[in-house]
């Protein structure tokens, strides 16, 4: 036995208030859960949540205020099944309370839990992703310069090296040919001269003029 409309709300007890006002909260969506805060600045951060499985999200709305009461923001957004926020505009070192609500086709969840978080200080600014990846570039390219600088340095060394064993080798080589002229010097200079041999022999004529 199937039940109309009108029996369906009357056995919930919607008989007294207005139909379509009951059917919406029925159907409510279900609350935002495991709310957090998280990439916390001075002025700045982002808030993320889960949304229970089975039900049609459309949007979320966001209540985001002061812990002083100086303040007050309602952020609302449809058509994305997006399941973070950043909130931008925060005054830094604030304390923070906020609630997130789901947006389905028949209105909105219940607010979640209430999340507190305080924003930094100006000098307290914590390191974000970007910054982590720039502070690796840096230590990479001092790294890369400080391995050209060694290299360098050894190409100098071994440059040194040679030049320096070419200059002893040429200082060995001028030594060796000296050496070698001085024992090739024509021997005359050290001998006594030669006698020369030969020519003709004078003979002494002794005796009386004539016969």
């Amino acid at each position: 036995m199937s039940l109309g409309v009108g029996s369906a709300a009357g056995a919930l007890g919607c008989s007294h208030p207005p139909l379509l006002l009951c059917m919406a909260w029925v159907y409510r969506p279900p609350s935002p859960v495991n709310v957090t805060v998280t990439h916390l600045k001075a002025n700045s951060a982002t808030v993320s949540w889960d949304v229970p499985e089975g039900d049609v999200i459309i949007g979320y709305a966001i209540s985001q205020q002061r812990q002083d009461g100086q303040m007050q923001r309602f952020i609302r957004e449809v058509n994305t099944t997006n399941r973070a926020c950043v909130l931008w505009d925060l005054v830094e070192d604030a304390d923070y309370i906020i609630q997130v609500q789901s947006i389905g086709l028949h209105g909105e969840s219940q607010a979640s839990k209430r999340v507190h978080f305080r924003t930094l200080k100006e000098t307290d600014r914590l390191p974000s992703n970007s910054d982590i990846t720039v502070e690796g570039l840096d230590k990479e390219r001092q790294l890369q310069t400080g391995e050209i600088v060694i290299i360098v340095t050894v190409l100098l060394m071994w440059a040194a090296v040679i030049a320096l064993f070419c200059r002893q080798y040429d200082i060995i080589k001028d030594n060796d040919s000296n050496n070698n002229k001085e024992k090739t010097k024509p021997s005359s200079e050290h001998s006594t001269p030669e006698r020369p041999t030969g020519g003709l022999l004078r003979s002494k004529v002794t005796g009386g003029a004539g016969y």
